[in-house]
């Protein structure tokens, strides 16, 4: 009991400034998710126009890639961060380089 009665003194004697820190603190935090979410669905906007273009141009992409091979794909990895990138390029072009040792 002496416990909970600490509890609610401690919360009737709050300062006042603390209080509306509290309560300002939630309205304020209420008003910027607000915000957020409105931001968001600005950006989604699309003009309808332009998701036209974008349709057909994915769409002729795909066109395009559907129809090659890629049984002579070659995959060709980055350099390394401690590899010298001059050097790496220079190897992967030439075929020649990477055969002598």
């Amino acid at each position: 009991d002496q416990c909970a009665h600490l509890t609610r003194s401690k919360r009737k004697n709050c300062e006042p400034g603390e209080q509306l820190l509290i309560v300002g603190g939630s309205f304020g935090l209420r008003e910027f998710t607000q915000i957020r979410y409105d931001a968001q669905h600005l950006k989604r906007t699309v003009i309808p126009e332009c998701e036209k273009r974008i349709r057909f141009h994915l769409f002729s992409l795909w066109q395009k890639i559907k129809d090659e091979k890629f049984e002579d794909w070659k995959n060709i990895r980055g350099p390394r961060p401690w590899e010298d990138s001059k050097s790496f390029q220079y190897q992967h072009r030439d075929p020649e380089f990477s055969k002598n040792p």
